[in-house]
């Protein structure tokens, strides 16, 4: 009976720390769906977002499954959970409110050595290995809960967030956060609690914490490999031409370099100005079957952009997307499938305004400048989901 209890508890270690392993990959990610979900979404979908990210965020579950291993008093659970979540819910407010972006890959790298730092403790180790007196527990774990809050504060902000609503959107983000910590505590509690009363459990407790700072140590390694290559100028470089008459849902929009060594190619050479923490749109008239290539990017800060189209004489407010991302520059070419308004609506985060630069030729007409025309029926109504646009 006793080996079949073993059996069952280390069951259950091993689908715990596997399910912690199979989100490797994804840990701080947001997919392509959360991000389209969470535009237009209230702040239940924030909130949602927000609990379904902790719950796949590897590092900081193992950061926290550190936290209460060797705890058996609730109240001195309560209260380092809480030093934690009061440490990460303050930068994950603050940091998002003020704009305030860090590199997420270092970010990620402290954070895997904060998981390797409280198995070290649970160790012991300050005293066997460095015999000096380990730092106060208390404020390393309100210390190490801020570094956490950026490195959750960098994905929150790689979504459109509302500006007329981005605190609440932040402060619904982070209760769903809560919300997820909560729900997984409560399995590791009780796995926990029964893993306790097995005899192994002294000999099985050194070796999971000796695995959390291999495991944290491998985080580190793959934070900072992935550090090493993402440099600046590496991602400039990446470029590929855009593919002319393709219809509108295959829209090439492809990292790139504006051609800028060969303007001639270029018919027009437009500066756009989105001020911060706000956004704007750029439109160009298109009829059924015209060619837009264009070429933008950035001077600084990457945008969320939405390239988009809407049919002439519409007045209900359809809009058609064709690519949205965030970014600081793209290429390609469009072919549109019906006359109306094409153009991007930019989106600028940042507390500093962005200057972008869009280079462009084809058949079409600035909706800019429409008004000089006569011709009061190639005039659009401006959308009701359109945002702040230049006309």
């Amino acid at each position: 009976m006793m080996l079949t209890k073993q059996k069952f508890i280390s069951m259950m270690a091993g689908i715990f720390i596997l399910t912690l392993l199979s989100q490797l990959a994804y840990g701080h990610g947001m997919s392509e769906a959360e991000r389209q979900a969470i535009i237009g979404g209230g702040n239940l979908r924030y909130l949602w977002i927000g609990a379904t990210h902790m719950l796949t965020g590897y590092d900081h579950l193992m950061f926290v499954f550190g936290i209460i291993f060797f705890l058996t008093n609730f109240r001195d659970i309560v209260k380092y959970v809480t030093a934690f979540t009061l440490g990460h819910s303050v930068t994950l407010i603050y940091a998002t409110y003020n704009g305030i972006q860090l590199n997420y890959f270092l970010i990620d790298a402290v954070i895997a050595l904060s998981v390797c730092y409280i198995a070290f403790a649970n160790l012991d180790g300050f005293r066997k290995y460095l015999s000096i007196k380990p730092p106060n527990m208390m404020l390393m774990i309100i210390g190490l809960g801020l570094i956490h809050g950026f490195g959750l504060s960098t994905r929150l902000q790689a979504l459109p967030l509302s500006e007329d609503s981005l605190l609440l959107n932040i402060i619904s983000f982070n209760a769903g956060i809560e919300l997820g910590q909560i729900s997984a505590l409560a399995a590791m509690l009780v796995l926990v609690a029964v893993w306790r009363k097995s005899q192994s459990f002294g000999t099985h407790s050194r070796i999971a914490n000796y695995s959390l700072i291999m495991f944290g140590l491998l985080l580190f390694l793959v934070q900072t490999h992935g550090y090493s290559h993402s440099s600046p100028s590496e991602e400039l470089t990446a470029s590929a031409e855009p593919s002319p008459g393709i219809i509108a849902a295959d829209v090439v929009a492809s990292t790139g370099i504006p051609e800028e060594s060969q303007p001639s190619q270029w018919k027009d050479t437009i500066t756009i100005t989105i001020p911060a923490r706000s956004g704007k749109e750029y439109k160009f008239h298109l009829v059924q079957g015209a060619v837009l290539d264009y070429s933008w990017k950035t001077d600084s800060e990457k945008l969320y952009y939405d390239f988009h189209g809407e049919p002439k004489g519409d007045k209900t407010g359809y809009f058609e997307s064709f690519k949205t991302n965030t970014d600081n520059q793209a290429k390609g070419s469009l072919t549109a499938t019906f006359e109306g308004t094409h153009g991007w609506y930019w989106e600028n985060k940042s507390p500093l305004p962005v200057n972008v630069v869009l280079q462009t030729r084809g058949t079409y007409q600035m909706v800019a400048a429409k008004k000089e025309l006569k011709d009061d029926s190639l005039i659009e109504t401006p959308n009701a989901k359109t945002r702040d646009s230049i006309y």
